[in-house]
């Protein structure tokens, strides 16, 4: 198959009368907004399947095949892209349409080719409707150096959250931005700011070697898109150790797992170290997930969120990570010298503002008698 396809080529048979093009299957998410649908899957042997408001729909069609699995990889990609995929079984890649961008990776399984695209707003929201359970961003946007994490499972909306701060600082400060991304999801403006985004495997070979780079770019504030292994650790570390504000992020369910997940990035003999390092250099960590509504239309986030106070460095430094929750449970006045809120307290707002049904968001709890107990508080 060497003829040349894409987006607009028809390639799955819906029915007898009606072939679809890939743009015909992106458009469901313009209808429905990308809020509610978030991702497409394509696979060998199964129809089209989205998720809508978190949970998987499959398309009313046929299964799809082999050869239209192929199509699809060919329309979605650049011919260097394809020779990836054949070669490395997998690679990660982006589109756009007039109204949404996505990003998507290809990949094998045991029945073939098999593709998840994600969308992505073309522009990150205001902050002030991101849904931060109190006015922590207020503070991380001014800071002038540190480390910010945010982190969550897989489309949890962290990319969303960060792009969302970054666009405010670009705005309101004249800095130098840089953003280092695989791939690049938002397309920020300049604004007041000057901001350059790299791609990884486009503009820069790693996130480690970029990071390199981006110490000799006169950066002021650096987006990481995320803290893959030890030496994109190191890196990280040591940017918001010299007087950079540094964003990334990391596949983690909570503030604590964030902490050892960082940690257990470094050899046993290195983590002392790191742990010192890590607790002089961080500024915050917002751990989040998306809940559904109440009304069943859309998610909603939530948010635990820790501030790296004098006690909870010392903590980190320490490594008493066991102690973290307590300040998270006991420094939440909405000031700067606290902000901190657990996942628990989250949910229990969403709860009593009607956003959240009590039975979903205990699901969605950390610590589920945590959450009992801030319910009873009030």
């Amino acid at each position: 198959m060497n003829e040349k396809l894409d987006l607009n080529t028809p390639v799955y048979l819906l029915d007898e009368d009606r072939k679809l093009s890939i743009l015909d299957l992106l458009d469901y998410f313009g209808q429905m907004g990308s809020m509610r649908v978030s991702d497409l899957h394509l696979k060998v042997g199964s129809p089209p399947i989205y998720r809508v408001d978190g949970n998987l729909q499959k398309m009313k069609g046929p299964p799809v095949d082999a050869m239209t699995m192929e199509s699809f990889a060919r329309c979605l990609l650049a011919e260097r892209e394809y020779e990836q995929l054949i070669k490395q079984r997998s690679v990660d890649s982006s589109c756009f349409t007039d109204a949404t961008q996505f990003r998507m990776n290809c990949f094998h399984d045991t029945n073939g080719l098999a593709i998840a695209i994600r969308a992505l707003q073309t522009s990150p929201p205001p902050i002030e409707q991101v849904g931060f359970p109190n006015e922590v961003w207020r503070d991380i946007v001014r800071k002038q150096q540190g480390l910010v994490l945010v982190t969550g499972m897989t489309g949890a909306g962290k990319s969303t959250t960060i792009a969302a701060m970054l666009d405010h600082i670009a705005a309101t400060r004249a800095c130098r931005i840089i953003t280092l991304e695989d791939p690049v999801e938002y397309r920020l403006k300049s604004k007041t700011a000057l901001i350059s985004q790299r791609e990884v495997g486009r503009d820069v070979p790693s996130f480690e070697r970029g990071l390199r780079d981006c110490l000799r770019e006169d950066p002021d504030v650096i987006f990481v898109g995320e803290m893959r292994d030890r030496e994109s650790a190191r890196w990280t570390l040591t940017a918001a150790e010299t007087g950079h504000l540094v964003f990334s992020t990391l596949h983690t369910r909570d503030v604590r797992g964030s902490v050892t997940r960082v940690l257990d990035m470094f050899p046993v003999n290195q983590q002392d170290e790191v742990s010192s390092q890590l607790s002089l250099g961080l500024s915050h960590i917002i751990s989040q997930k998306l809940i559904p509504r109440a009304g069943g239309e859309g998610r909603v986030v939530a948010m635990e969120v820790l501030n790296n106070i004098y006690s909870v460095s010392n903590l980190i430094r320490l490594n008493k990570l066991e102690q973290l929750y307590s300040q998270l449970q006991t420094r939440t006045k909405n000031i700067p010298e606290e902000r901190m809120v657990t996942m628990e307290k989250s949910l229990a707002q969403l709860v009593r503002k009607g956003i959240v049904t009590p039975m979903e968001a205990e699901k969605w709890a950390n610590n589920p008698l945590a959450f009992v107990e801030e319910m009873q508080n009030h």
